[in-house]
């Protein structure tokens, strides 16, 4: 860590990632079983061990190359030797990596819990929301400290025993927290099954050493005053829910908040209050997307690949009404039948919030943001997802083709599956290179990360993709530099 570099401030998409929270996908992910997966948030049951061997450890090799690159050069032959047995990965194991760039929350988790007071209320507060017996609160007290975050992640006691159901949306840390700026705002999960990975989050915010100057810095949803007198038909008006994947910080005075199927409208305008009140941001303005599952978040429909770049689903955009005039022969009934419309923007300024602004076309806010908040010195450029070609731009968007994390301008990291969108990459000039053939080029000190410019990395996902949730979804940005 630089002397006097601060530990969160995010002020942009794309600026050089410099400390990122990840979670490697756990035993738990594992034990997801088919009459329970949509109820934990999954399409399909996964194979753990290829999409952990074969595909996420990539991922990390990938980020620690980019940010902590000492852990890993020269290693990786030795990392992935069989009989080390991916120790290299496991927070709990003696040989984890521990980086304080690339920073897993299980680990954060087992610092926390040494402090007997903090690990006997958490314990108790999960116990609680698990509704476990005494007798197993009890025992899980009695764990060290690395096999109870172990357990409290996985819901695996050490004799294999499940006393928890699993969480297995903990690999997209987005959802639970984001930076803006030098603030942190813990996120509130629509869905139940994502309450005890936000409430280990909230803990390790609180107390780890790491964010102890940023206490009073902690933005935390709150429900309206008296919800609980609510008739129960009411709630769902009333709920204050709101997820990470609908929250971008696009420039140091502008926030992006969408309003999808997991975040809703009161959680959004009590956000913009405090961001205003507290002085964070300049700037809100809020997406509305379709509620439906295929979209989830507005980082499933456009993320950020450089200053003047964005990746984006052309059927939300202004392109489609250009484009696919052929397969939607009259718009106003197919979108209405399908519940397909065009995404709203409104836009609110502090002082201003009683006059919003709005945009016709997603492609024109994303343009507002690279001409007028990034000062780009050319004209913005669009990716379409599968090349804008039907139906592969449907069939890729769903396999996150628009979901990318940037590790800096102009450097992204997607999925090897998305193959009609990475042609597309390749149209506007990007390179595009798979993960391992990248890794061995570092290794032979054929390239360094510092030289890697204009180019899409992509990660082997068959499993991944499966799991609904890309680069941008599996990762909690608290450092960037700034652009």
């Amino acid at each position: 860590m630089q002397q006097n570099e601060p530990i969160v401030h995010v002020s942009s998409e794309v600026g050089q990632l410099k400390r990122v929270m990840i979670h490697s996908p756990d035993a738990g992910l594992g034990k997801v079983v088919p009459s329970k997966a949509q109820d934990w948030l999954f399409e399909d049951i996964i194979h753990l061990e290829m999409m952990r061997s074969n595909e996420y450890d990539f991922f990390i090799k990938i980020l620690l190359y980019f940010l902590d690159e000492t852990k890993i050069k020269g290693k990786i032959a030795e990392i992935d030797d069989p009989a080390n047995k991916r120790n290299f990965y496991k927070p709990h194991e003696p040989t984890y990596f521990q980086s304080d760039k690339v920073v897993e929350p299980q680990f954060l988790l087992s610092e926390i819990l040494a402090n007997d007071d903090v690990k006997l209320r958490l314990v108790s507060a999960i116990a609680a929301v698990e509704r476990c017996s005494f007798a197993k609160q009890d025992a899980l007290m009695r764990l060290d400290n690395k096999q109870l975050a172990k357990t409290l992640i996985s819901g695996a006691m050490p004799t294999r025993e499940m006393i928890f159901p699993p969480v297995p949306n903990f690999i997209f840390t987005r959802d639970i927290g984001i930076a803006i700026n030098d603030h942190i705002l813990l996120n509130r999960p629509a869905k139940v099954v994502r309450l005890r990975e936000s409430l280990m989050m909230k803990y390790i915010f609180h107390y780890h050493p790491i964010f102890a100057a940023y206490t009073d810095k902690i933005l935390e949803m709150q429900e309206d005053d008296h919800h609980f007198f609510m008739h129960d038909d009411d709630k769902d008006l009333h709920q204050v829910t709101l997820e990470g994947g609908d929250v971008m910080m696009v420039s140091p005075n502008h926030l992006l908040i969408g309003h999808s199927e997991r975040t809703s409208y009161r959680a959004i305008n009590q956000a913009i209050r405090t961001l205003f009140e507290k002085d964070i941001v300049q700037k809100v303005t809020v997406v509305q997307i379709p509620k439906r599952r295929d979209f989830m978040h507005i980082d499933t429909i456009f993320t950020q690949v450089k200053r003047d770049v964005w990746v984006v689903f052309g059927l939300l955009s202004k392109h489609n009404q250009i484009q696919h005039q052929h397969y939607y022969p009259d718009d106003n009934l197919i979108w209405r039948e399908k519940g397909i419309k065009k995404p709203k923007l409104v836009q609110f300024q502090k002082g201003r919030e009683s006059q919003p602004l709005s945009f016709d076309f997603l492609e024109d806010l994303l343009d507002d943001i690279s001409q007028n908040d990034l000062q780009a010195k050319s004209p913005t450029r669009f990716i379409y997802s599968g090349d804008g070609e039907f139906p592969f731009e449907l069939r890729e968007q769903w396999t996150d083709s628009c979901n990318v994390l940037a590790l800096k301008d102009g450097v992204v990291i997607g999925y090897d599956r998305n193959t009609k969108t990475a042609e597309a990459f390749k149209k506007q000039g990007f390179q595009v290179v798979e993960a391992e053939t990248l890794l061995d080029q570092f290794e032979a000190n054929q390239l360094q990360p510092a030289q890697v410019e204009n180019t899409l990395i992509l990660l082997p996902s068959g499993e991944l993709s499966r799991a609904r949730g890309g680069s941008h979804c599996m990762s909690m940005p608290l450092l960037r530099g700034t652009i």
